[in-house]
């Protein structure tokens, strides 16, 4: 028996291939985006309330740390945004 004929003889049964329609990737691939998009925000934010703290009075460096501070909750409120208008637009086609 050839290599060919048995893997005819494979069904996606028997491989075990998870089953999901469109919406249900879609919608995880947008969560894990939205969860990484919000973790890395909060870890900017973090890191600009440390540079702060460490700045010693240097106007240089205080202001990296509130541009970086800014940039940080910018990014954080663009996340929460979009994921209320995904929410939204699944909500209503749904």
């Amino acid at each position: 028996m050839s290599i060919f004929s048995q893997l005819a003889q494979i069904s996606a049964d028997d491989i075990n291939i998870p089953k999901a329609d469109a919406n249900t990737v879609l919608t995880n691939a947008l969560q894990t985006t939205y969860f990484i998009a919000g973790a890395v925000a909060v870890i900017v934010i973090i890191v600009a309330g440390i540079m702060f703290a460490t700045s010693a009075g240097d106007p240089g460096n205080v202001t990296k740390a509130k541009n970086l501070l800014m940039y940080g909750v910018i990014g954080l409120i663009l996340v929460i945004i979009a994921f209320a208008i995904t929410l939204f637009v699944q909500g209503a086609f749904s």
